[in-house]
Order: C-alpha cells, then structure tokens, then sequence
C-alpha cells in the first residue's frame, strides 16, 4: 500500500479517537469551539510569555522581521495537536524555505499549568522530527498566564472550551500565518496541510499580503460532536469511504502475498544483475 495513502486513513480514523475527549463539555459548549478569521488583525507585540529556557520572551521580539507560522495547542494534548504538528513538519520538509533562516515558527501553550520544561521536551521533539539544522533559532515554544493567552487566543479568533471533567482542552485544528510585522496573513484548518499553499502564504505574508477567508465548511467538515457521537455530514461520508478504502487496500494486500507464496519476496541473484 502506497505509505501516503495508508498515513490518509489511519489520520481519519484517528481524529473520532483524538477529539473525542470532551466529556464534560455541553453540545453549547461545544459550538463555540473553532475559529473566526481575523484577517489582517495585529497580534499585540507586548505580549509577554516564557520560552522553552524559562526566559521571559515579547511576542513581537520572536518575529524577527521575518513571517511566523503560529500555533494554539497545549503541549501534553493526548494526540490532536500532534496531529497538528505532525501535518504542518511533513508540510515544511516539502519546502525549500527553512525554519529560522526564511521564517519563524511560535508554539504557544493554550493551557497556563504547562511550564517551561514541558515545553522544551516538545521543542526537542518536533525538532529531531523537522530535522534541519538552525531549526532551533527560530522555532519558538511558549507558556504563559491566563490573561495573556486570553488576548492572543481573542486576538487570533481561536476558541477553546476547557474540559474539567478529563482535564483536557477541546479546541480547532490548524495554525496561521502571520505577516514580519505580526498581523494575520493567512489560516490553515485540519491536520493534513498541501506544501504548495503553505509556501504561497509564507510568501504572502513576507510581502504583507493579506489571504482570503476560508468557508467556514473546511473547519466544520472536521469537527467531530462527542456529546451525540456522531461526525458531521461531510466528515461522515469520508471516514465512511476511509474505512471501506482501507478495509479493501488490507484484503487486496493480504490476497497478493498469498498469491505470491512465502518466497516470491525474496530476489534470486539472476534478478539482481537484471
């Protein structure tokens, strides 16, 4: 089976499992979680948060007159915001741009119990995983007080509910873009991202351009509803496809290596030397 395909699949699949921890969350609750798209806002500069070192750290000081892919998450997320990660790293490792010498990347805990050192476990992971060196100059990654991830969660449009019966936050899926100068350029939703529009919107945003709001349906189609227990429409119809896909790619896999028998595999010598 084709890895990409397969990766597809079991991220569909997995997403029921990652989002579904909100137990404690009502249906209202749960309609306020997602994103509104403040195209061209300015992320206020002033912000204070501490980086993975414990050091006291200015939003705007982690711009660099450079453009910033910004991400809301908590760092000790059960899968989700790895998810999130996970999609944005195979992303970047599409682009010949690199973090730290042609944009920045800031990670900003959503949940104000995270400290410093929880942080840099995670810088130390995503930065083994993206795998390019001087990586770690420019990729951010934040904790901080209520207040001020209250203004830049209000600021950047990310709405979030905390879960206190599992301790956990349920909140969207994605990332944005912002301009050198710290005003919001572009959104990303989901967790699987196309390297193409990501480095049209790093571009954008390094010249100041604004992007387009994103239909409201993108975010939607990947909202899954733990109180009733069921996807959306949309949503519902690709992991339905999914499965089946997946269930026939395994029985067709399986039906091949039987056909072949247990030595087929393995490469006489006359092969090799074609």
């Amino acid at each position: 089976m084709r890895p990409k395909l397969l990766s597809f699949c079991l991220t569909v699949c997995l997403i029921g499992f990652v989002v579904s921890c909100a137990h404690g969350l009502t249906e209202g609750d749960l309609k306020q979680i997602g994103y509104d798209q403040h195209i061209g806002q300015q992320v206020s500069p002033e912000l204070m948060f501490e980086d993975s070192d414990g050091r006291r750290v200015a939003m705007g000081d982690l711009w660099s007159k450079k453009p910033t892919i910004l991400v809301l998450g908590y760092y000790q997320c059960p899968m989700l915001c790895t998810l999130i990660n996970d999609g944005m790293i195979e992303a970047l490792q599409e682009l010949r741009f690199n973090v730290g010498r042609d944009f920045n990347v800031v990670n900003v805990s959503i949940d104000p119990r995270e400290t410093p050192k929880v942080a840099a476990g995670k810088k130390t992971e995503y930065l083994t995983r993206y795998g390019r060196p001087g990586a770690a100059e420019g990729w951010h990654f934040l904790t901080g007080d209520q207040r001020s991830i209250s203004k830049l969660a209000k600021e950047v449009g990310f709405r979030y509910k905390y879960d206190a019966e599992t301790g956990q936050f349920a909140h969207p899926s994605g990332f944005l873009v912002l301009t050198p100068d710290g005003k919001i350029s572009r959104y990303f939703f989901g967790v699987n991202f196309e390297p193409a529009k990501l480095r049209s919107a790093i571009i954008a945003a390094s010249e100041g351009r604004k992007g387009s709001v994103i239909k409201e349906l993108i975010l939607l189609c990947c909202q899954y509803n733990p109180i009733t227990g069921k996807y959306g429409g949309l949503i519902l119809g690709v992991l339905r496809v999914a499965g089946i896909g997946t269930v026939l790619l395994l029985a067709w896999w399986i039906a091949v290596m039987c056909r072949r028998g247990p030595h087929a595999a393995a490469p006489t010598e006359g092969n090799l030397d074609g």
